[in-house]
C-alpha cells in the first residue's frame, strides 16, 4: 500500500534536488544530472505501474473486445 508513494517521494525529492536552486541567502546549489535522470526514471516506474495495473483489472473487457490478451501468461 505505501511502496508506489513511497517511491514517488523519493523521486520527487531526486528530481527536485537535481533540478539544483538558489537558497534565501543567495548561495546556488549546481544541477545533478544523475540525480535528475534517477527522478525521472522513478517517474516513469510510477507510470508503467499505474498502466499496468489497469490494463489487468481491464483484461478480460480487453480481451472480448479486441482478441489481444496482455497478460498470456497469467490465468484468466
Amino acid at each position: 500500500g505505501a511502496g508506489l508513494p513511497a517511491i514517488f517521494g523519493v523521486g520527487l525529492l531526486a528530481y527536485s534536488t537535481g533540478a539544483g536552486n538558489t537558497e534565501a541567502d543567495g548561495t546556488e546549489h549546481a544541477p545533478n544530472p544523475v540525480l535528475k535522470y534517477l527522478g525521472v526514471l522513478l517517474f516513469l516506474l510510477i507510470g508503467w505501474v499505474i498502466l499496468t495495473a489497469v490494463f489487468w483489472i481491464a483484461r478480460t473487457t480487453i480481451i472480448d473486445h479486441f482478441g489481444v490478451d496482455l497478460f498470456p501468461f497469467m490465468p484468466k
